[in-house]
């Protein structure tokens, strides 16, 4: 084996830990993948022999590849809002399993401690560098005295950052319930009111203050993108009732929600935050092309 096969080989080692971190940084499968590609491409670049702790420097890197991504997307937002365009709702790409039970091999790799759909979405809204000190710390357990090279601020300053962006969590994700099985009788449950037509069953379902989040991308931009209150979510659920024969339970970022396909292509990806047996959150994907972009195996 030469050394650069040997480099290779090593990565490789890392690569699920890096394409974790990339996601929770991006929330984009493509995009965390090309963060990783990046990274390999500055390691094979790089004097390997002299990196002591190769999972840590891959880690930064990659770290400071997203961040560089993060601001660039920022940069595009403003500059859409400048133009007059709506900023609309950016529902993270899910994460779709093949089975119910919690056990599908992808979702153990990028989904280790439940990462739901819902934290992704709180996520978006912080600045990259609050969302990657939060990240590397509080997800990866990265010091502070690594992280802060990475944001070209102090150890003291990253701490702030990532105290910042955790608070701001803490008061908007909800923890969903650990027992699939009862979030899957909840779905179902969601699923059969809404191919039946029945109202008051979707809102005795629904949290009173649930949220509803729909990205629909840009071919459907007069729609409703955020939707509150257990009545009002109900309404909106109405108008999933064609789609609701086309779809069936799936696990989505490590919790149950829904997949609806029509003539094998997805058409939408549903996550649902359960708790306490109701529906505190959902959070629904139905942007054509980003679905395109998923693909209908492995992940949908």
């Amino acid at each position: 084996m030469d050394e650069k096969d040997f480099l290779a080989e090593r990565f490789e080692e890392h690569r699920a830990r890096l394409r974790a971190v990339s996601y929770r940084m991006l929330g984009s499968l493509s995009e965390a993948d090309d963060a990783v590609q990046e990274a390999w491409l500055r390691l094979s670049r790089a004097d390997a022999g002299g990196v002591g702790n190769l999972g840590g420097w891959l880690t930064t890197v990659v770290g400071r590849v997203c961040l560089d991504m993060l601001r660039a997307r920022t940069a595009r937002g403003e500059e859409s809002l400048d133009a007059g365009e709506s900023a609309g709702v950016r529902v993270p790409d899910p994460v779709v399993g093949s089975g119910t039970d919690g056990t599908d091999p992808e979702h153990q790799a990028l989904l280790a401690d439940s990462v739901g759909l819902a934290l992704l979405v709180v996520l978006e809204t912080l600045a990259p560098a609050e969302r990657l000190a939060f990240v590397l710390h509080d997800m990866f357990a990265v010091p502070f005295e690594e992280i802060g090279p990475v944001v070209g601020r102090s150890a003291g300053a990253a701490r702030q950052l990532a105290s910042r962006a955790r608070r701001r969590v803490r008061g908007a994700a909800t923890t969903p319930d650990a027992d699939l099985a009862r979030q899957r009788e909840v779905v179902d449950a969601f699923l059969a009111a809404s191919r039946g037509g029945d109202f008051e069953a979707l809102v005795a379902l629904l949290d009173p203050d649930v949220v509803l989040r729909a990205d629909t991308g840009a071919r459907f931009a007069g729609a409703p993108k955020v939707v509150v209150g257990a009545r009002a979510v109900a309404g909106q659920a109405f108008t999933f009732r064609r789609r609701a024969r086309f779809a069936r339970p799936a696990l989505v970022n490590g919790a149950m929600g829904v997949v609806a396909v029509a003539n094998g292509v997805p058409v939408s990806v549903m996550g649902m935050t359960i708790t306490g047996g109701k529906i505190v959150a959902i959070d629904i994907l139905a942007d054509p092309e980003r679905l395109r972009g998923l693909g209908a195996g492995s992940r949908v």
